[in-house]
């Protein structure tokens, strides 16, 4: 850790976090129970949940090395119980085949991005101080928000606007943004900001917030393909579940936790025609809800912590097997290709190869 950093558990405050162990400690209570965090960050959650699940074994995903390497250096005195997988958590399933896992016990999603990235003011994921217009997640592969704002077509632009944002003046903005960069090419945020500030009418500032907000979240989900990789990871650690296993996510925009919304309801509704007399057994809910619609952290919570202001938490667990859940003999490859949106101007999707380092190799990293 560089000299002046703050020691990693006082640079996060984790969100709902007693909530969270809550819901996932009846899972953990076996010897020899799987916690998978598929977004580690700097592992406040999964501290948590080894310190009250002492049985239990963690296995922390992340696609982001640095944050990998925090959580190794705050999780070590946990040893062999804790291991770090460099991977975007589309794949549960995968990932514990890597290991020899034929199923988690318990699972755990904090989407979005993450204290770290919004902290380190050279990602470029915050609007509030100009910075290069990287807002990767993970810095070693993909597109870059300025490559996005350089080379998307005005239509691309406002459809990424539009859709991962909600903006309302998406075509005007994406307009903006091609006539600017004719000039000059974006490199930083802080023209960017300022076209926001010059194109967003006043009246929608006064009422909406930040001009940048919404272009802001829009060019992150573009740039790490967010929405794809939760659309697929949700399904996969579904499937990745034993039965009496949990699923808790906590998400912090409206397009995660519909997907979210749409997952753990169709698990947990019954596939029967309407109007048959008998359910069979396979068409039985295989999902049981365990919160009633989406909890929001408490008013003490929002108060003491501004970032937990917007979380929506579901959970469920998993009553019975299906045909497509995980084999206890599957095994993938450690290479593979991620879903990836169809970028304009990328050929090919991202490559990322899993690595499964041991309990102190991701520690290793900060010397």
């Amino acid at each position: 850790m560089a000299a002046g950093t703050p020691p990693t558990a006082d640079r996060h405050v984790p969100v709902m976090l007693d909530r969270c162990v809550e819901l996932l400690a009846p899972a953990l209570s076996r010897p020899g129970a799987i916690f998978v965090d598929g977004t580690l960050g700097m592992g406040g959650h999964t501290e948590a949940v080894l310190r009250a699940c002492p049985e239990a074994r963690a296995i922390g995903i992340d696609r982001d090395p640095q944050a990998l390497a925090l959580a190794g250096e705050r999780l070590a005195p946990f040893g062999e119980r804790f291991t770090p997988v460099h991977d975007v958590s589309d794949d549960v399933p995968a990932v514990l085949a890597d290991l020899g896992l034929p199923t988690a016990d318990a699972i755990l999603f904090d989407l979005g991005v993450s204290s770290l990235q919004l902290d380190e003011t050279e990602r470029g994921f915050a609007y509030r101080a100009d910075a290069p217009l990287d807002m990767r997640m993970d810095q070693s592969t993909g597109m870059t928000a300025a490559e996005v704002l350089n080379t998307y077509e005005a239509r691309d632009l406002e459809r990424v606007l539009r859709d991962y944002g909600e903006e309302r003046f998406a075509r005007k903005i994406a307009r903006a943004v091609v006539r600017r960069r004719e000039q000059e090419p974006f490199t930083t945020s802080g023209p960017l900001v300022q076209l926001l500030h010059d194109v967003v009418p006043a009246a929608s500032q006064r009422s909406g917030g930040h001009p940048a907000k919404r272009t802001f979240q829009a060019l992150r989900i573009e740039v790490n393909a967010e929405l794809s990789v939760w659309e697929a990871g949700v399904g996969a650690a579904l499937r990745a579940l034993g039965v009496g296993g949990r699923l808790v996510v906590l998400s912090y925009h409206s397009l995660e936790d519909r997907i979210t919304k749409r997952a753990l309801a169709a698990g947990a509704t019954s596939s029967a025609p309407p109007g048959l007399p008998v359910e069979l057994p396979e068409q039985r809910p295989w999902l049981r809800l365990l919160v009633r619609g989406a909890e929001q952290a408490t008013p003490a919570e929002q108060a003491a912590n501004p970032r937990s202001s917007s979380v929506r938490l579901r959970a469920a667990e998993r009553t019975r097997s299906t045909p497509d859940q995980i084999s206890r003999t599957t095994h993938k490859p450690a290479t593979r290709t991620t879903p990836d949106q169809a970028r304009p101007g990328q050929t090919r999707p991202d490559q990322t190869t899993r690595t499964t380092p041991g309990p102190h190799a991701a520690r290793e990293d900060l010397a």
